[in-house]
């Protein structure tokens, strides 16, 4: 990728063949929402074990400390707050939709803790790890300071109440803070169990900031296991950043995205059915069960798969037109050569590089071509391309 392709611009370099988000029909789902008044230190328990989980789309935490402060005095005096929107994977299991900052600061209250801003990222992305902020973190002074409440004083000479206190010297409003309701709005996809992507819908609708989220970005935050783990470490590898020819992922997970279709391919690929974003939702809900042997195997055939392509030419997958990185190319290309060591099951053997001249006799095959131009992610157009890469890269001698 030109070094003159900023972050923002990087998805626009791949050439995607299949439907947004649009292609869901969430009448087709049997879909609820209820309120559900969690109390203060109810919400606190579900962060602390885990049971609440912030999905990896949502940005950090961004308040600072005398807005929290804010929140915080209100749920003292009983006054409203907003609402926050609960998405319920399993029971007792929740991703938040709407409603992080409230909720993050309910949490760091309690624990007399507030985060500095400067190590809030790094904290993300040890609670996304951990499910939680562990003890040891949380009483670092590196990451956090204390949380005594900073509020301002509407009248000269009338202190605020509470101004300095923290959860400790509450008093006696401590246990009206304690059982004070925050009303929940629980959403919950009830049928059918195996397919979440109606979700996708309740997401952007509620958290898009009319903005719509990426089908991976969601994708990512409600499938979010081991398989995915091994997922991000290939993204990494420098051998796939050199075959995307891009050198930084992507901020949107587009380049994930490419990785988990091509496994999809070819996994599940005689058994695809449309659309591209249920089967991929699909795939990776099945993915969630692997054990560590599933996914270091899958992690090896990737590998040797990226092992193969060392001969390959700068730019081997980018289309020759628009010189964007050609999805279809690559998943059947993918799909086709690894298609012989997934069927084995055995140990892998040593790949053979992948010839450019096949590559390039697949990209320019009158068959493959017109299934990747019209009705490209409909069945009989995967199957089309995934069986010509087979031909074409495998059968021919």
């Amino acid at each position: 990728m030109p070094e003159s392709v900023t972050v923002d611009q990087q998805t626009d370099w791949f050439e995607d063949y299949s439907e947004g988000a649009d292609d869901i029909q969430i009448d087709e789902y049997d879909i609820t929402s209820a309120p559900n008044d969690f109390n203060v230190m109810t919400l606190h328990s579900f962060i602390r074990e885990g049971s609440i989980r912030i999905p990896g789309f949502q940005r950090h935490f961004v308040w600072d400390l005398p807005r929290a402060s804010k929140l915080i005095e209100s749920l003292i005096l009983g006054l409203p707050v907003p609402q926050m929107f609960l998405y319920e994977q399993r029971r007792n299991e929740f991703l938040v939709i709407d409603g992080q900052q409230r909720l993050m600061s309910v949490y760091y209250f309690i624990e007399k803790r507030f985060p500095r801003k400067e190590k809030r990222s790094d904290l993300r992305r040890i609670f996304d790890e951990a499910g939680m902020i562990p003890e040891d973190v949380l009483h670092n002074d590196e990451y956090f300071i204390p949380f005594d409440l900073r509020l301002s004083e509407a009248l000269p000479g009338r202190p605020n109440r509470f101004k300095g206190l923290n959860y400790s010297t509450l008093g006696d409003h401590k246990r009206q803070f304690d059982l004070r309701p925050i009303r929940n709005i629980v959403v919950k996809q009830n049928s059918p169990n195996d397919d979440d992507s109606a979700m996708y819908e309740v997401f952007n609708r509620l958290n898009s900031g009319g903005v719509n989220l990426r089908p991976q970005e969601i994708r990512t935050s409600m499938y979010h296991s081991e398989f995915y783990n091994m997922l991000y470490r290939v993204n990494a590898d420098t051998r796939w950043r050199q075959l995307l020819q891009s050198p930084r992922p992507d901020l949107h997970m587009k380049d994930i995205e490419i990785l988990l279709r091509g496994l999809a391919m070819l996994v599940d690929g005689d058994n695809y059915a449309p659309s591209m974003v249920k089967f991929l939702n699909q795939f990776s809900k099945k993915s969630e069960s692997n054990n560590s042997d599933q996914n270091a195997y899958l992690e090896r055939l990737v590998s040797s798969f990226l092992d193969s392509c060392r001969a390959l030419p700068p730019g081997a997958f980018l289309n020759k037109n628009n010189r964007r990185f050609n999805i279809a190319l690559y998943e059947a290309t993918f799909a086709g050569v690894m298609r012989p060591a997934f069927e084995r099951r055995g140990e892998l053997e040593e790949a053979a590089g992948i010839s450019p001249d096949r590559i390039r006799c697949l990209e320019s095959d009158p068959e493959f071509v017109s299934a990747a131009q019209f009705a490209t992610t409909g069945t009989a157009n995967v199957r089309k391309r995934l069986e010509r890469a087979r031909v074409l890269l495998c059968e021919a001698e």
